[in-house]
């Protein structure tokens, strides 16, 4: 769900000197993107800082955000022929992150009387999404075809993805690709329908931030 950054003074003070100091090292600078050098191969997820918001329709009233964390998984880039770039992430959703307690309580309560969980109740397998078909739409954007399973169902899914940034990380010396993507799923067809007929969407947007390293 959608986010809300808090910016703490001196925080925001110990970064500024951190990102002059990669400049000075010359280190990438942020959001640069030059495809000529992306190279092909095998990416890890840097699990750390790739997440997948989510949001719905609360009661038809506003909205409520969430955040799935530590997405892990592999990306193959075919730079020679980007249709055959795959990817096959993991969201572990037992780690679900919401402002209430109460909801995060609720979101992973298993059923009662031995029935179905209004959620994803108690211990809940992860989430995976895995790629079947990659469609360019510009030098730096794809639409990513493939199936997702949430919950014990399978489907298929698109996401608009969108390459954020690429070079070097001035930390780790990794050569790091950053993605953003969104997408919009039913939960009812993933057999989570709670609240749907209180007011509460059945549609759920995603937005997934990932970067892959090499």
């Amino acid at each position: 769900m959608r986010k809300t950054i808090l910016a703490v003074a001196a925080a925001a003070g110990v970064s500024v000197l951190s990102v002059g100091a990669l400049h000075a090292q010359g280190g990438p600078q942020p959001g640069a993107i030059d495809v000529s050098a992306i190279e092909s191969g095998n990416y890890t997820a840097d699990a750390a800082h790739s997440m997948v918001g989510w949001s719905v329709s609360h009661l038809g009233f506003n909205d409520y955000y969430g955040i799935f964390g530590d997405v892990a998984g592999t990306l193959t880039v075919d730079t020679a022929n980007p249709s055959a770039s795959k990817v096959d992430v993991t969201i572990p959703i037992a780690s679900v992150t919401v402002p209430s307690a109460g909801l995060r309580d609720h979101l992973l309560r298993p059923g009662q009387n031995g029935g179905a969980a209004d959620f994803f109740g108690a211990n809940p397998a992860p989430a995976r999404f895995v790629s079947t078909r990659v469609e360019p739409t510009g030098a730096t954007s794809a639409n990513i075809t493939g199936n997702l399973t949430l919950n014990g169902v399978t489907k298929p899914v698109t996401i608009a993805a969108e390459m954020s940034g690429m070079g070097t990380n001035g930390m780790n010396q990794k050569k790091t690709l950053g993605f953003h993507g969104t997408a919009t799923i039913k939960r009812s067809e993933f057999n989570i329908p709670f609240g749907i007929q209180f007011g509460i969407s059945d549609d759920v947007d995603l937005k997934m931030t990932v970067a892959f390293e090499k």
